[in-house]
């Protein structure tokens, strides 16, 4: 095998169709940030459409300014507990379902999506792929996110409401399995 023949991309996925569906399969098949987006949106849309349809623009606001940030700077910091720490928080509050204000669900969707996009931004840099990837990844994050909270909204009371708090629960477990993994100590 020849050095010159092999090309590895170690953060984003390669399907051969573009940098644009390079961005939508990374969001795909990425569990950090596929299901940040999914929590985002079930916390957005629990809280009703107005929040929903702020959560959606902000987050996807969130995501592309990041991810630009991101690409400029092509520095991508450790990641590993402050993705389980927005993990925890996202997934606990979806499970207890209390009502947040408009601008809470805005800033924490954004807050969210700016680290994420950060880190997305700097995975493309460092890897050399077109910077339209992002444009992938943040409309892949935009179409997610309206169609989870369009679900999210419409579960009004009832076992289809727990139903999403359960999956907020299975969020904030993730983000929990995450912390342990990331603040475990090398063996000796």
């Amino acid at each position: 095998m020849s050095a010159a023949s092999t090309f590895v991309v170690a953060h984003l996925v390669t399907t051969g169709l573009g940098p644009v569906y390079d961005g939508v399969s990374h969001l795909l098949v990425s569990p950090e940030d596929a299901i940040a987006v999914i929590a985002l949106a079930l916390l957005a849309g629990l809280n009703g459409p107005a929040a929903a349809r702020t959560g959606i623009f902000a987050a996807t606001t969130g995501w592309l300014v990041g991810g630009i940030g991101g690409f400029w700077s092509g520095a991508a910091p450790a990641h590993a507990t402050a993705a389980a720490a927005s993990f925890l928080a996202l997934g606990a509050l979806v499970a207890v379902d209390r009502r947040l204000p408009l601008p809470v669900v805005g800033v924490l969707a954004a807050s969210v999506a700016v680290w994420h996009g950060w880190l997305n931004g700097a995975s493309i840099a460092a890897s050399g792929v077109d910077a339209l990837a992002l444009a992938g990844i943040v409309a892949a994050a935009f179409v997610v996110m309206t169609l989870t909270a369009a679900f999210a909204s419409a579960q009004r009371d009832g076992w289809t409401r727990i139903a999403v708090r359960v999956a907020g629960s299975w969020v904030a477990a993730i983000g929990l399995l995450m912390l342990g993994w990331s603040l475990r100590r090398p063996p000796l």
